[in-house]
């Protein structure tokens, strides 16, 4: 991931003037489109009610798009079911810890790999694979996943979502709520865990200043259209600051 400007290839995901919304007749997100190549970590900034989440949750099934089209390696995907949008090969870790409290942490990553739970083969290089990256994680395999802290818990969430090598992880605010000294290292957890997959990123993020750091390209969006986009080196921090409060002020 090097921050210049996409390559001339095919996307792998490709969104295309979508019109989303969550009650009939009011779209959230009108006629947004962006892509994400491979290989980069693609990054969505803007205010808060801007359509973020809501893009991430349509691209995963969970919103239908009324219009507009939605292409996964060149396919459609609009329409289809969140198992069946996995099944493809895209990941979803959601802004809240999705976990289950009850379970220990390695139960926890063995959820993560039911789609091919017949296979115990490829189950334990997995299991293998997440307590190698995430070395916490297989220090407290046998604990509940409830008593992990929240560094701990959103670090066995992404675990788990790429139990199944995804080829891409969307990713809700991973620093939400986070310790300042934590953000770092989420930041380098996310990056070498996709890395070691071949997994590109799509991320959203309220803490701007330190997302764009480490993104490729970047869009920004408002009131679900597109503000500005570019590669991370057209976006500074005056140009950040400048373009927030264009969105703060209409």
């Amino acid at each position: 991931m090097n921050g210049d400007e996409p390559d001339g290839g095919e996307p792998i995901l490709a969104v295309d003037d979508i019109h989303v919304g969550y009650q009939h007749g009011i779209d959230i997100l009108q006629g947004l489109s962006l892509a994400v190549r491979s290989d980069r970590l693609t990054l969505v900034i803007g205010p808060n009610g801007a359509g973020k989440s809501t893009l991430l949750k349509s691209v995963f099934g969970l919103l239908q798009p009324h219009r507009g089209t939605i292409r996964f390696g060149g396919e459609r995907i609009d329409g289809l079911q969140p198992y069946a949008i996995k099944r493809c090969g895209i990941a979803y870790v959601t802004q809240e810890i999705n976990i289950f409290p009850q379970l220990s942490v390695a139960e926890n990553l063995q959820m993560g790999g039911w789609l091919f739970r017949r296979d115990k083969g490829r189950l334990g290089r997995r299991m293998d694979w997440a307590y190698t990256t995430f070395p916490a994680l297989a220090e407290r395999r046998r604990a509940r996943a409830g008593e992990l802290s929240g560094g701990q818990g959103r670090m066995l969430s992404l675990a788990r979502e790429m139990m199944t090598e995804p080829s891409l992880i969307l990713v809700d605010e991973p620093t939400a709520g986070l310790a300042p000294n934590l953000v770092a290292q989420t930041y380098e957890l996310l990056l070498a865990a996709c890395a070691s997959v071949g997994a590109s990123i799509l991320l959203v993020d309220q803490n701007i200043e330190d997302a764009v750091q480490h993104a490729d390209y970047i869009y920004m969006v408002n009131l679900g259209r597109l503000k500005a986009e570019g590669p991370r080196t057209e976006f500074g921090p005056a140009r950040v600051a400048e373009l927030v409060q264009e969105c703060l002020l209409g």
